[in-house]
């Protein structure tokens, strides 16, 4: 299926583990940065548990969060004791400065979460999840002057915080922006997953909205965009040159076209013999991926 541009995808966003570290790359973060971060770990663990009270406490008292959350006639304890315990885990991660590509996973899948594609389909607003990075970092530096650290370790270690969060914070709006382009468009178009796909991505299925006039190629890459790891599964990553007249060389670029034995129908036919990923899709379709052997 994947020898020629009828079968190629462009345009892809980066996958997280790639923007991760292309991120933490830009921002500088090395080992002088993380040496300046740990000088205020011992405080910051120590006063760890007040930040995950507090905060919630914050958002329960402030009306636009009570409401994004449903408190506004009361506390759920259970959703309370579950956020708690997620912003938990998410502090202990941080403050253990974790790298790894698995964080930069977790941090995606936690801006779907943002994006309303959680367990309880809660839509929190970007400006909420942006303006709440801002509320850590300045709990960050309360904690530091309390705790009468010298100045200079205040200010090293206040620098190197900012550019972490920063990625973080870019990590999770990539998940959330994935996921909000799941939600955006005219009429849905369904997609049904079969083999080592349903383990891998966590489901059978999922409705992808798509734009009128879209074809095949729109809809796939607004999936590929949401399951990055299914890019992995089933995709090759190939280069292509792309000359631009006003430009004094030729920029190569990524495309990706699925690997051999993989099939995707549309509407029960193989699109490798019904016009390829060009073909306009309508309200109601269905797109079915098959790996090999299936």
């Amino acid at each position: 299926m994947g020898g020629n541009a009828e079968f190629e995808l462009t345009d892809l966003a980066p996958a997280p583990e790639e923007e991760w570290q292309r991120m933490l790359r830009f921002v500088g973060w090395g080992q002088a940065e993380r040496e300046a971060a740990s000088r205020s770990l011992e405080v910051l663990f120590r006063r760890g548990p007040e930040l995950v009270v507090g905060t919630y406490d914050y958002l329960r008292r402030v009306p636009e969060t009570a409401a994004i959350l449903g408190w506004e006639q009361g506390i759920d304890a259970a959703h309370l004791e579950e956020r708690r315990r997620f912003f938990t885990l998410w502090l202990a991660r941080t403050l253990g400065l974790d790298t790894s590509d698995e964080f930069a996973r977790y941090l995606f899948r936690a801006g779907k979460y943002h994006a309303g594609h959680g367990p309880r389909r809660i839509h929190t607003p970007p400006e909420y999840v942006t303006t709440s990075i801002g509320l850590v970092q300045a709990a960050f530096a309360r904690y530091m002057a309390e705790a009468q650290l010298p100045a200079e370790a205040i200010a090293g270690a206040m620098a190197a915080w900012s550019k972490y969060l920063a990625v973080q914070l870019n990590q999770m709006l990539l998940g959330y922006h994935a996921a909000r382009a799941l939600d955006t468009g005219h009429f849905p178009v369904q997609f049904r997953l079969f083999g080592r796909l349903r383990p891998l991505l966590g489901t059978q299925e999922i409705q992808v909205w798509a734009e009128a006039g879209a074809c095949v190629e729109d809809v796939l890459r607004k999936f590929l965009n949401y399951f990055p790891e299914a890019r992995f599964e089933a995709l090759d990553r190939v280069w292509r040159s792309v000359e631009k007249t006003e430009a004094l060389w030729t920029e190569v670029v990524p495309a990706y076209v699925p690997r051999r034995g993989w099939r995707i129908l549309l509407n029960g036919r193989d699109l490798s013999y019904a016009g390829g990923f060009h073909v306009p899709v309508q309200a109601q379709d269905e797109i079915a991926i098959f790996p090999p052997g299936r």
